[in-house]
């Protein structure tokens, strides 16, 4: 038995999976860069057997964006640890659902602010012999005094912290010894996240999860503790390790550009410029820089007035002429200037509020953010600057449109990284989109779930092209594919590229539907997770739906609709982002990139993406049985379909409405 072998926690290995494993090993023993497509069934989750087989005392980090996925880690862990029981794993969630502390504000800088006010009380009463925080008297008056809704001081962290040393020797903080049981307890135990708050109860929970953290071979985290670099540093500072002394396996891959981008694009609406005028105007005899500042707020605002005169949805705005006109009439010569004195203004007002326990993010420093981004990004043609309608609102957005550089920098900064998904085809578009000429090891998995209990096809007759939108006959044609794929038993989901076009056909068919319990995915999220459990329920009492939801939205991705809960699934149309100004610019940006290739990475592969994590919801054990139907002609075109992963590419078959009946009539 090698060492893989030792450390894989299943009697024998799927189709392809060996050979999978042992490319992640080799990475791991190596270093570098591996991306790797495997649809859902092949085993991917093993992959941090690979990455313990070669560990070599290296700390493995697995980067998940669900809770669902996480519980899928922890079950693989746990059967690991059946085979090695000196494995010790943990994860880490945000603290917005761990921190027990009210108050309003954001949860991160809350925790920040007490936890500062919270060590400093500590270390001085610690200085005066009381090491144990918790039962000094002072601290304890202090903790029953505290204002609930602006605390200043944390009485979880305070009972998770003990000091020693004192009489002439340095004093050092250290965890209580309720903080280390109960981080022990969870490296050793399985503890699903809906337990934390009680094992953590009387302590700070996410001080826990750390402190297990660091005890850990394996530490599970979410993607904003891996993408965010200021978290990011933080985080691998408090776990005492640097990033080459990681190997990271990043699972949904396909997800990393748009969680990227996200993190380095900023906003401002005319909402929060008003009160970022208010809140400095408030300075004014405190802060010399308020009146000029409040100057250039006008002028902003005067700009996002010009825009409303524009037709359009978004548009690009020239940076060059948005920094003439915020600076015109004022005592700054130019945005960098103003961007000096926002930042001091910024610094001011944060460390007034902390005093005053109060934690929420303010309008200046949303606006210092965008003026900061939209400075040192201007000479980059990575970023564009946007305007786009909220409503009855204007929103600037400064735009990442090419994560590759970010994501370089953090993949050749770890000792290896792995990233793997069910839908990262076809693999070397992602792998040059992502990192560009990197070297990057691939791999392509076969799909190892029976073809007899799928059926794919692909309309041909049929598109929600903007120029066939209005056309009567085609809408009336694609109302019939929907009817005729209702008529299907049990839980069906059909997928729309946008909101706009799944409010038209759920218009045109609530009334024929209505016999089916037609469940459409609302715009609001407050709504959704009720309307899904709603729709999930359904095969238990007996009955079955139709779901109508929006390709990339709140139910088409990372979602298991397991056995019976999905029976099928079409996506009408091809999910292509709004064509317009902005859309041009990216698009040319990566044909000067890539050549004759860029229009397909940038515009063309995220649409395909989006409809195969769509289709992907009904196949999710081998013994699952569904027919998956893509409802747009554009599938068949020679570059469309050769981007669908090989299996949908070799069992798609061409229909028409008539053939199609047909073809669910022998389905049923």
């Amino acid at each position: 038995m090698d060492e893989l072998d030792a450390w894989f926690p299943y009697e024998t290995y799927r189709p392809y999976q060996r050979e999978m494993l042992e490319l992640a090993a080799t990475c791991a023993r190596n270093g570098g860069i591996a991306m790797i497509d495997a649809p859902t069934g092949s085993g991917k989750s093993s992959i941090v057997s690979a990455l313990l087989a070669e560990r070599a005392g290296k700390k493995v980090i697995v980067a998940v964006r669900t809770i669902s996925q996480l519980t899928t880690f922890i079950r693989e862990l746990e059967l690991v640890r059946s085979r090695k029981r000196t494995l010790a794993y943990s994860y880490l969630i945000g603290k917005r659902s761990l921190c027990p502390l009210s108050g309003g504000g954001d949860v991160y800088r809350r925790c920040e602010g007490v936890k500062a006010v919270s060590t400093s009380l500590m270390r001085e009463r610690a200085g005066t012999g009381q090491l144990v925080p918790s039962r000094d008297p002072v601290i304890i008056r202090q903790m029953k005094k505290l204002d609930t809704q602006h605390p200043i001081i944390c009485p979880y962290f305070i009972k998770s912290r003990v000091f020693t040393g004192g009489d002439g020797n340095a004093l050092r903080m250290l965890p209580s010894t309720t903080l280390r049981n109960r981080a022990d307890r969870i490296t050793r135990e399985r503890v699903l996240p809906h337990e934390l708050r009680e094992m953590g109860a009387g302590i700070c929970p996410y001080e826990m999860l750390l402190l297990a953290a660091q005890k850990s071979d394996v530490v599970v985290v979410n993607y904003h503790h891996l993408f965010d670099d200021e978290i990011r540093t933080q985080l691998y500072g408090s776990l005492g390790i640097e990033p080459h002394e990681v190997h990271l396996l990043i699972d949904e891959a396909h997800n990393c550009g748009e969680v990227m981008q996200g993190v380095m694009n900023t906003a401002i609406s005319g909402p929060a410029l008003l009160q970022a005028e208010r809140e400095i105007l408030g300075l004014r005899r405190q802060l010399k820089q308020a009146v000029a500042v409040t100057q250039i707020i006008r002028n902003i605002g005067d700009f996002m007035e010009g825009l409303r005169n524009s037709h359009e949805a978004e548009d690009w705005f020239d940076p060059s002429i948005f920094d003439r006109i915020v600076v015109r009439g004022s005592l700054y010569r130019d945005l960098s200037e103003v961007v000096d004195d926002l930042m001091q203004i910024s610094e001011h007002i944060r460390e007034k509020n902390r005093a005053a326990g109060e934690y929420a993010t303010t309008a200046v420093e949303v606006l210092t953010a965008f003026m900061v981004r939209l400075t040192c990004s201007a000479p980059d043609p990575a970023f564009l600057t946007v305007f786009r309608r909220d409503g009855d609102e204007i929103v600037l957005e400064v735009r990442n449109i090419d994560p590759s550089g970010r994501l370089q920098e953090l993949a050749r900064s770890h000792h290896c990284c792995i990233l793997i998904s069910g839908t990262l085809s076809p693999i070397e578009s992602f792998r040059r989109y992502y990192f560009g000429e990197l070297d990057v090891m691939t791999k392509t998995l076969p799909n190892i779930f029976p073809p007899s209990n799928r059926m794919v096809l692909c309309a041909g007759d049929i598109t929600t092209a903007f120029s066939m939108r209005q056309n009567r006959e085609n809408t009336d044609r694609i109302a019939r594919y929907i009817t005729t794929f209702a008529s299907l038993a049990g839980n069906l989901a059909v997928y729309f590229p946008s909101y706009q076009i799944l409010e038209t056909y759920a218009g045109i068919l609530e009334g024929r539907l209505s016999s089916r319990n037609l469940i459409v995915e609302p715009k609001d999220a407050r709504d959704a997770g009720d309307l899904l459990k709603t729709f999930l329920s359904l095969p238990a009492r007996g009955s079955s739906g139709i779901l109508f939801a929006v390709c990339g939205g709140k139910w088409s991705e990372g979602l298991d609709y397991r056995g019976d809960l999905l029976a099928g699934a079409m996506v009408v149309g091809l999910p292509l982002a709004p064509f317009n100004r902005v859309r041009q610019m990216t698009i040319d940006y990566y044909r000067h990139k890539f050549g004759s290739d860029g229009e397909f990475i940038s515009y063309t592969l995220p649409a395909l993406n989006r409809a195969e994590q769509a289709i992907g919801r009904v196949l999710r054990a081998p013994e699952d049985r569904g027919m998956l139907v893509f409802g747009e002609k554009r599938f068949l075109e020679p570059r469309v379909r050769s981007g669908l992963p090989s299996w949908i590419r070799d069992e798609m078959a061409e229909c028409s409405i008539d053939s199609f009946a047909a073809a669910v009539k022998k389905w049923k």
